[in-house]
């Protein structure tokens, strides 16, 4: 690249990457300068500027210029200029789920980039592309544009482009479940932004990353640890007028303290999530936003005040084709019709989103569904209904659940394969260093030969043993690692053995208890009577005390006599709290352990706050990180 395009792309460059942070001048002075400038590519990098100041504040001018734009930029034969407009196109139609345009016009971008042979443009355009497969929920296509882009950045050295491959890669995993890996990833990303020398904004994707680092904190349970760092992207956000990604934040906010039942202050963060969403003209989060607040309204006994915002949430997804917010949002509609007794009304939306469910293999949904359509027909009356959908939400649930630590599972797979791997590439490197030190001491001896020199030889010899000696350490060291990973596998083995035959008790409980529930279909009386006891039996099955000895033995044989040691520290230690403990020192999360248990998340979090008072931490010790000392 000559001298004078580099001076361009950097130009360029700069006035593309504010767009993140809503640039602060004047756009009138702007607009003046930009119609009195000859056609050239000054005159482009201006229009970008122009571009980046209407994204977010009115989308259609942005767009009007982004065309103009690329007409300049075709009239020069500027092919930086043709990536750039295409590029800025594809961000516009992906904003309002255009995904057809959207992809064309990233690749558009990228054809022109690689012409224009300018690394961080390619990565720009693979990253659009990367992202638009993720809100599609397509997350390996995604992964593996994305993973594209990382070994072009790592290749070309360019540590903004790893930094943010990154940064998108932990959003893959964190989508994926694999919550352990997607945290390192970020974190990984975070520590890199604040030590890049680059004209780009770094406190904008500072927050961006911990707006990341939220959301997977938030999966996981830590809600403190979320609220923190979505705080902390908030004020960078404010700092750079960033209305976009301040309405993220705020809904994001939101959901935390509603969880948390801090409602005053979700309250507070949806309704300027709203005001945020609007100025920005971001109707995906609008809909988020407003369907968030109508389920807060609902859980604070305000129907009315619910129904109106869940409506207002479903037709704003509708205008843009986002069917899950519709059906997600039709599904809490559907609970508070029937508490306003409009059963018919709740029926017709369970209806809508159970043929969405089924349409789009939404597993979550349709478990949802199920349970509020067995609620309804136990309201009214129809009870082998109500039982029928019943199984069919255990069914789901237990599918789910047993998908979810297939999850875990595999993300265990992951981590160990590739600590495996960076240990044998360490290996490798270490063998390699001994390998030039043996060249260089055979050297040494064809010269000490050439030259008799009787002390010399003695040199060689101390360097030889030396050899010998590091030979013999890193042979050492290979064993070591090896019956590392020989015990590693080993422990996985018997902690899915565990799991395994928890499960699969559990799965013969259940189908004996279908087939006794067969035979009471031939007598209606006997089955309403017996209905609620049965449903009762099902919901204490998943942690009975049988399965809890069984599971318990294995546990202690795995992490060595847990249990005791606990007793023995906290001899006031209940059962219930040891196996609370447990779960908590397998890494499990609070959903995972209260979809085990069968009881709230909120339930599991008020037990591990009184389980951390009993065992006398203090505020800032972790409480799974002190369990897994012992």
């Amino acid at each position: 690249m000559t001298p004078k395009l580099v001076y361009v792309t950097i130009l360029i460059l700069f006035s593309h990457v504010q767009m993140a942070s809503q640039l602060n001048f004047n756009i009138d002075s702007l607009l003046v300068v930009y119609q009195s400038q000859k056609i050239d590519t000054n005159k482009i990098i201006t229009n970008n500027k122009i571009i980046n100041y209407y994204m977010y504040r009115e989308p259609e001018l942005a767009k009007k210029y982004a065309f103009e734009q690329l007409a300049l930029s075709n009239k020069v034969q500027f092919s930086g200029g043709q990536s750039m407009a295409n590029y800025q196109l594809g961000i516009l139609y992906n904003n309002v789920n255009m995904v057809d345009s959207a992809r064309y016009r990233y690749t558009e971008s990228l054809k022109f980039a690689k012409i224009y042979n300018n690394f961080i443009f390619v990565s720009q355009a693979y990253h659009g592309l990367a992202l638009l497969e993720f809100e599609l929920g397509k997350l390996d296509k995604a992964d593996e544009i994305n993973n594209k882009n990382l070994a072009y950045n790592e290749r070309n050295k360019d540590s903004v482009g790893i930094a943010y491959s990154l940064d998108f890669k932990g959003r893959i995993n964190e989508n994926r479940g694999h919550y352990t890996i997607a945290l390192e990833n970020v974190l990984k990303s975070l520590r890199m932004l604040p030590r890049l020398s680059t004209p780009i904004n770094k406190d904008v994707r500072i927050a961006d990353a911990k707006t990341h680092l939220a959301a997977i904190e938030f999966n996981i349970g830590n809600l403190d640890k979320a609220i923190a760092y979505n705080k902390e992207a908030l004020e960078i956000y404010n700092n750079q007028d960033d209305t976009y990604y301040q309405a993220v934040a705020l809904a994001d906010l939101g959901k935390a303290n509603k969880v948390l039942k801090n409602y005053k202050e979700a309250e507070a963060n949806f309704k300027l999530s709203i005001e945020k969403a609007k100025q920005a003209n971001v109707p995906s989060t609008h809909a988020t936003a407003l369907g968030e607040l109508g389920d807060l309204y609902f859980i604070q006994e305000k129907p009315y005040e619910s129904l109106k915002l869940l409506k207002e949430s479903i037709k704003i997804a509708t205008k843009i084709g986002s069917e899950r917010r519709v059906a997600t949002s039709k599904l809490k509609v559907s609970e508070v019709l029937n508490s306003l007794g409009q059963d018919k009304s709740a029926l017709s939306n369970i209806t809508d989103v159970m043929t969405y469910a089924n349409n789009n293999g939404s597993l979550s949904i349709l478990r949802d569904a199920y349970l509020n359509r067995s609620a309804l027909y136990n309201k009214l009356g129809d009870f082998p209904g109500a039982f029928e959908d019943y199984k069919e939400f255990k069914k789901l649930n237990d599918s789910i659940f047993n998908k979810e630590r297939s999850q875990k599972l595999e993300e265990l797979k992951i981590i160990y394969e590739t600590e495996k791997k960076e240990s044998e590439i360490a290996l490798q490197e270490e063998e390699i260093n001994t390998l030039n030190e043996k060249a260089r001491a055979d050297k040494l001896k064809k010269g000490l030969y050439a030259g008799g020199m009787a002390s010399a030889l003695a040199f060689l010899a101390l360097a030889v043993f030396g050899f010998r000696q590091r030979i013999k350490k890193n042979r050492i060291a290979r064993e070591k690692q090896e019956e590392i990973y020989r015990q590693e596998i080993e422990h996985k083995k018997k902690e899915l053995t565990s799991q395994t035959l928890h499960l699969v008790q559990k799965n013969t409980f259940i189908q004996e208890l279908k087939e006794n529930l067969e035979n009471l279909k031939s007598s209606p009386d006997k089955f309403k009577t017996e209905f609620r006891r049965i449903v009762m039996l099902l919901k204490k099955e998943n942690a009975s005390d049988k399965d809890w000895e069984v599971f318990k033995t294995y546990f202690a044989d795995v992490h060595n006599d847990f249990d005791q040691k606990l007793k023995t520290l906290y001899s006031d230690i209940s059962e219930k709290e040891i196996r609370l403990a447990a779960f908590l020192r397998m890494n499990l999360t609070t959903k995972e352990i209260a979809a085990t248990l069968n009881v709230l998340p909120d339930s599991i979090l008020k037990s591990k706050y009184r389980l951390k008072k009993k065992l006398n931490l203090d505020k800032e010790t972790d409480l799974t990180g002190f369990l897994n000392t012992l």
